[in-house]
């Protein structure tokens, strides 16, 4: 394990339209229509970087998710502006925080998403960040030809092939290719350009990608799963691991769990930075903080409580709300998550309303009440106890709940040594320390792989 001296947490400011509460468009600081507001998120991107954050992370779906219409209007949380167009804006009115977007690996071809990512990469000067994602629900696949989703084991192989042919394609060009030389009409040198060939079961792609090598070599690699095999996936590819954790116990065990698999891939434990995510509702009292909370609560319509429950996979329609949460037939969807919704219900003996009350906000992540320094309290023991290298900070309403945190938690981890008190590099990896990866093909003599 990681030595804890001067070891400081990471820490991604994970943006949702005006709040991550399922209820925040409706609470009375929230811009109504925020989820649309090019200048939300403006301003959102600028408390986050002035508190010093690591990255802006945005989730992503692909379409509307089926339900009845009255009960579909309701949920604001389902809609989004498309995130790679967004973070290119974002990187123009931010100069350091990283940005970090979800886009899946089942509904667009690898050689599009190395181009988007190498672009908004060169754009925002070496800031970006993608979270590999494998897309879990049939109304996502319904908008790209087909009737039911993958199973959970196909797209994580594909994934796997998809994440080996994208690294392929950003390292076309090794880091000094281009010569733009004008006298010699030479712009860049033929030796130095790696053509892709890739042939394998998901996947043929020729390349080379004709863009300029990213500024950090690779964006960063993101991945949220946690199931069996979105942990292997993560061991192998990625370098920062958004996951669900209820309790410092099951917290350390998958932080020990994930951090063991890397040995399998060469891999170092330094190399993998664990980022659990957090609700956290912050009060001058513990009694105020829990009054915001249930002011949030009181706002959810039962309909989109029930919504939020079938988004992840889980049919409750035969049941009423009131009913012992049920132990449903398996499903292909968020599996880590369904796991751990059957354990929190099974733990606390919950009905389905209560469980999508207890979701509501968090959506299956940890959910801590309290003061400034009782939130950093909380914090500072998962992350000395190895359960965290850092966290997803999840502020239930935008822009006031993250404001808060900027202001009154952050300087409680900065008194404490737990946090930057100024961005320590130029680049997203550099922030985050991470090494840049070398280009696999540099010293190659045929430019055809």
């Amino acid at each position: 394990m990681s030595n804890q001296v001067n070891r400081q947490m990471h820490l991604n400011a994970f943006i949702m339209g005006t709040g991550q509460h399922l209820a925040a468009w409706r609470h009375p600081l929230s811009q109504r229509d925020g989820v649309f507001s090019i200048s939300h998120y403006k301003q959102v991107a600028q408390i986050a970087e002035k508190g010093l954050f690591d990255a802006l992370f945005f989730a992503d779906n692909l379409g509307l998710q089926p339900a009845p219409p009255e009960s579909r209007a309701q949920n604001a949380n389902f809609f989004s502006l498309e995130p790679i167009t967004l973070l290119s804006y974002l990187s123009a009115v931010t100069e350091h925080i990283g940005l970090i977007s979800t886009v899946s690996a089942s509904y667009l071809e690898p050689f599009h998403l190395a181009r988007k990512f190498a672009s908004l990469d060169h754009i925002s000067n070496g800031r970006a960040g993608w979270n590999l994602v494998t897309s879990a629900t049939d109304f996502e696949a319904r908008n790209f030809a087909l009737d039911n989703q993958r199973d959970h084991s196909l797209r994580y192989r594909r994934a796997a092939e998809y994440a080996k042919i994208v690294k392929g394609l950003w390292d076309s060009f090794e880091d000094d290719a281009f010569t733009f030389n004008k006298e010699s009409a030479q712009f860049y040198q033929p030796d130095k350009l790696h053509e892709l060939n890739y042939r394998g079961e998901h996947f043929t792609v020729k390349g080379p990608l004709h863009i300029r090598r990213p500024v950090q070599g690779y964006p960063v690699m993101v991945q949220a799963g946690s199931s069996e095999d979105g942990q292997e996936l993560a061991a192998e590819t990625a370098e920062v691991v958004f996951t669900a954790q209820q309790t410092l116990q099951d917290a350390v065990a998958f932080y020990q769990g994930l951090k063991s698999r890397l040995a399998k891939y060469g891999r170092r434990e330094d190399e993998l930075l664990i980022l659990p995510g957090v609700y956290p509702v912050i009060g001058k009292t513990e009694q105020e903080a829990k009054a915001k909370y249930q002011q949030l609560q009181d706002l959810i319509p039962e309909a989109s409580g029930l919504l939020l429950i079938h988004h992840f996979g889980l049919d409750v329609t035969k049941y009423g709300p009131d009913d012992p949460f049920p132990e449903l037939p398996h499903s292909e969807g968020f599996q880590s998550r369904i796991k751990l919704l059957y354990e929190l219900a099974l733990r606390e003996n919950l009905t389905i309303r209560q469980v999508f009350q207890r979701v509501a906000g968090g959506r299956g992540h940890w959910t801590i009440f309290g003061t400034p320094a009782s939130i950093a309290d909380q914090l500072e023991e998962w992350f000395t106890n190895f359960a965290a290298d850092g966290f997803n900070v999840m502020p239930p309403l935008l822009p006031s709940g993250l404001s808060e945190f900027v202001e009154q938690v952050i300087p409680e981890l900065q008194g404490r040594g737990l946090f930057r008190t100024a961005y320590e590099g130029r680049t997203l990896r550099e922030n985050l320390g991470l090494k840049r990866p070398q280009n696999q093909y540099a010293g190659y003599t045929s430019n055809t792989f």
